[in-house]
């Protein structure tokens, strides 16, 4: 079937047979390869609603406030040197991170998918961790922290090393001209896939996540606060974006699917546990207020049997309940001061939705 258009006496024809194929032979990897970027008709609903999700909760770290932040940071009557500590190993630790997950976006991923709805939700991640990368900045220099001490942490902090490692060491095999049509290589992507959505992003960003706003919680801190929800709102969609990616991949290539390449995964999520329960102690070697290295590790325990069970694959402690169940609460981005008080506090675009219930932490 045809569609013919006549116009000035001229006369073209829209073959949409061949449109239909086009559309047939969108895949996730090995799919119709295009230059002209043409999103429509759509296949991957689901990557275009997060794209317009993630467009809607734009925020820009300058909005935020931080001069309560300063003067708390200056004073000893409000900080303790343990609350100090977790914002050091925080932003030491991100300013690495958020880096290495765009970069694998951008080199990796992004290069490896075909379909253009793909590849536009993938460029949204990557600027979102610009984003978080230029939040850690605004944070640096509102505190007057000496940015070496970060760049030091990289490479003096061994467990925040070895995390990094452990994420770079999967993508680095990626690294290099494969043939996606071969099984073992397209495990390799879905691995880092995996590794990145639901190992990382999904499980070892949370308990830095949680200790800082166990802060906020406190009054500590409101304008890094803040950024840290703003954050973990983005990571949410980032973590979904990768959950549907990989179960896409995996959907349209079966052959990936074996019961030694599960047991693979699951021992890389039982790795990044291990990696971060580490973490963890070294930032709380001491307890604080409100702060318990054994509540974080539970909580990161729960995290990593929800990014199993979402991809299909077993929980490591089936039946372990949320420690920490008041981040729920916090992630509510609705519920918010009034204007004078913190005017960025609803970026959010009426499109969107801002919520982020306890079945997405």
């Amino acid at each position: 079937m045809s569609t013919v258009f006549e116009v000035g006496g001229r006369k073209f024809v829209l073959d949409e047979v061949k449109a239909k194929e086009a559309l047939d032979a969108k895949r996730v990897i090995n799919g119709r390869e295009t230059m002209t970027f043409n999103l429509l008709p759509l296949k991957y609903h689901w990557a275009y609603d997060l794209y317009r999700k993630m467009k809607s909760n734009h925020w820009e770290p300058e909005d935020i406030p931080m001069q309560k932040d300063i003067e708390q940071w200056r004073s000893e009557r409000v900080l303790t040197d343990v609350d100090r500590w977790i914002v050091r190993m925080g932003i030491g630790y991100f300013s690495a991170a958020e880096g290495i997950v765009g970069d694998n976006i951008l080199h990796v991923v992004r290069e490896s998918v075909t379909a253009s709805e793909l590849k536009l939700v993938l460029g949204r991640h990557a600027h979102e961790e610009n984003i978080h990368a230029d939040s850690l900045l605004y944070m640096i220099s509102s505190l007057g922290i000496n940015p070496h001490e970060c760049e030091a942490m990289f490479e003096d902090i061994a467990t925040i090393k070895k995390k990094n490692e452990f994420v770079t060491r999967i993508s680095q095999k990626l690294r290099r001209d494969l043939d996606l049509t071969k099984t073992e290589n397209k495990q390799l992507l879905a691995t880092n896939i995996f590794v990145f959505g639901q190992c990382m992003e999904g499980t070892q960003f949370y308990g830095l996540f949680g200790m800082v706003l166990s802060l906020y919680r406190q009054g500590k801190f409101p304008g890094i606060g803040q950024m840290f929800r703003y954050t973990l709102r983005d990571e949410s969609n980032h973590i979904e974006l990768f959950r549907q990616l990989f179960v896409s991949l995996v959907e349209e290539n079966p052959d990936v699917w074996t019961q030694e390449y599960k047991n693979q995964l699951t021992d890389l999520m039982k790795e990044a546990v291990a990696l971060e329960k580490e973490f963890i102690r070294d930032c709380l070697p001491v307890g604080g207020v409100g702060l318990n290295a054994d509540e974080f590790s539970t909580y990161i325990d729960y995290i990593a049997d929800r990014r199993l069970e979402g991809v299909g694959l077993p929980a490591l402690n089936p039946g372990i309940n949320n420690p920490l169940p008041w981040l729920a609460e916090l992630m509510d981005l609705r519920k918010e001061q009034n204007f004078f008080e913190g005017r960025v506090t609803d970026y959010q675009k009426s499109s969107a939705l801002a919520h982020v219930s306890d079945d997405e932490l």
